[in-house]
């Protein structure tokens, strides 16, 4: 019965993905027609400049945050918490506020190391500031997480007020999909990388969420594959930062909905998160450019608004039965 509800479950996320990328693809400010993709005309032009590359990075995007959000939430124990929660996101953004400051001319990869650093010293930060509260206070870890995260965010704030680099900061924070064109999202070809990478160790992972104890019984190397799981995070949320800017919900609000759905075995359910998380983006990448059409709203404003809306649903409907 599971098998049948995950291929189910796995089928739909792949047809709605199907539908919404031809949507996608066919949605746009110029005038496009698909009758004229195969005469060499603009059209050909616009879709391989503009349409494809956008709707693989949104897709990229939604499932490689989704992916680093069901991660964190294994290494964290905690179904509440997610990259830009930890002060992951708002540490990756100051690393590159920072290299703008004093490497401006560094390599785009030198950039995105640095924040990947950065990312990675938050949630390690982040990380030791938990492990003072009682076992019993889960709803006190995002507390903390979004007090973290608002500090280092303020301090950003405060170092791009000061040199004039506000603008360049709001690039980083609002996930924005509209400059997207072929060259400029190749990075995110890494997330996919890293997505994978997450699924061949899922089964450690998996059992990297019973506990340090009870990883080390079953013979888990437990820091080796905390560390795996803390860099892929780390590079996925930088990489998405440097590319396209944060966009928050989609760790927290995607692996909670395939979590009830098909219960926590993460080598099942990491395609189903991988495939929704994409699902959903589309859709909110799509609704932004439809709602005060020709104009924009950036998928990170009405992922937010959707976001907030199914985590009031997750957190009011009643618990699902075990799977």
């Amino acid at each position: 019965m599971f098998t049948k509800r995950l291929l189910s479950l796995n089928l739909a996320a792949v047809a709605a993905l199907a539908v919404l990328s031809a949507v996608s693809l066919s949605v746009g400010v110029a005038d496009f027609q698909w009758r004229k993709l195969l005469e060499f005309s603009d059209d050909l032009q616009l879709m391989w400049v503009s349409r494809l590359p956008r709707t693989l990075a949104v897709v990229l995007t939604g499932a490689s945050m989704a992916v680093a959000g069901m991660i964190m939430q294994i290494l964290m124990r905690n179904r509440f918490v997610e990259p830009s929660m930890v002060g992951a996101s708002q540490s990756a953004a100051l690393g590159l506020l920072l290299m703008a400051l004093f490497v401006p001319s560094a390599a785009l990869m030198v950039k995105m190391s640095v924040s990947a650093l950065a990312a990675l010293a938050g949630m390690l930060v982040f990380m030791a500031l938990i492990r003072r509260l009682p076992p019993s206070a889960q709803l006190m870890v995002p507390l903390v997480g979004i007090i973290f995260g608002g500090i280092i965010e303020s301090a950003t704030l405060f170092l791009a007020y000061e040199n004039d680099m506000l603008q360049m900061l709001s690039v980083w924070q609002q996930g924005d999909f509209s400059g997207v064109l072929l060259g400029r999202y190749e990075l995110l070809w890494l997330t996919g990388i890293l997505a994978l990478a997450a699924y061949l160790i899922a089964d450690q992972l998996t059992i990297l969420g019973l506990g340090e104890t009870v990883s080390v019984n079953l013979g888990l190397n437990y820091r080796t594959v905390l560390w795996a799981g803390l860099v892929i995070v780390a590079l996925i949320t930088s990489l998405v930062v440097v590319t396209v800017g944060n966009i928050p919900f989609i760790g927290l609000v995607v692996p909670n909905i395939i979590s009830r759905l098909m219960g926590d075995r993460l080598r099942q359910s990491l395609p189903a998160v991988a495939l929704t998380g994409a699902a959903l983006v589309l859709l909110c990448d799509i609704a932004g450019r439809l709602i005060v059409y020709p104009f924009e709203i950036p998928v990170s404003t009405v992922f937010g608004v959707l976001g907030t809306v199914l985590f009031l649903w997750l957190l009011l409907r009643k618990p699902a039965h075990a799977v």
